[in-house]
């Protein structure tokens, strides 16, 4: 099944962007006026850990010539979006002519959810005046409650576990011998939705299979339980 997309067309005040891209043009009697930031209040949904995702910025020429070399740019990127390119080019804008500049980007499972989060455009006209257009997104939480194979798998001395919530939770991680016998305790408290790294340092462990099992209850009651096998081999 394809993991949900997010697709978003800002066709958002474009006659403020009309009004901006007008006064690039040569001879047009507009000069020295300073760069003009059109915000979104909205917040965008984006998909937890998707891919394909696209912003479409719609830039007009609202004058009676034509414009050359108008570039869009991505900027203050946070580390958990990747853009396949920050920066598009419109080569020619004819008078009276409308024409996007499609972004597409993908969204970390490591983004912080349901936080709000900036994400700038600057339109650079040709005689090297700017405009920037901000908007607001949020990552949704995961759709599915999951837990994941510890990294490395056989390991010595050290493993990353690594589990998703969906909503906030008071959650445990605990290490188990075959036993039952507890031998780690790594998390007793309450952790964000989203996506989650814990360590096992298992030096003073001898070597042997291990089951780690994480409960976790929502803010709603809602109770899951999750466990896995991993190998520890010195």
């Amino acid at each position: 099944m394809n993991k949900p997309t997010a697709a978003l067309i800002l066709l958002l005040l474009i006659a403020m962007m009309q009004c901006g891209i007008a006064q690039t043009v040569p001879n047009s009697g507009v000069s020295g006026q300073a760069p003009t930031t059109i915000t979104s209040a909205q917040a965008y949904p984006l998909p937890f850990a998707s891919t394909g995702n696209t912003i479409e910025l719609t830039v007009a020429n609202a004058a009676t010539s034509p414009l050359t070399g108008v570039k869009v740019t991505a900027t203050e990127i946070p580390a958990w979006l990747k853009f396949t390119s920050t920066e598009q080019r419109i080569a020619l804008l004819k008078a009276q002519q409308e024409m996007s500049a499609t972004f597409t980007f993908s969204v970390d499972k490591t983004a912080p959810v349901q936080k709000n989060q900036m994400l700038k455009f600057v339109i650079t006209a040709p005689s090297g005046e700017k405009w920037t257009k901000e908007i607001t997104v949020a990552v949704a939480a995961p759709a599915k409650f999951e837990v994941y194979q510890n990294y490395p798998n056989p390991f010595n001395p050290s493993t990353a576990i690594s589990y998703q919530l969906t909503a906030n939770s008071t959650m445990s991680l605990k290490i188990y011998n075959l036993l039952g016998q507890e031998v780690a305790s790594l998390v007793d408290g309450d952790r964000l939705a989203g996506y989650h790294q814990e360590m096992w340092d298992a030096t003073r462990c001898a070597s042997g299979v291990y089951i780690y099992q994480i409960i976790a209850t929502d803010e709603h009651g809602t109770k899951q339980i999750a466990h896995r096998r991993m190998l520890l081999l010195k």
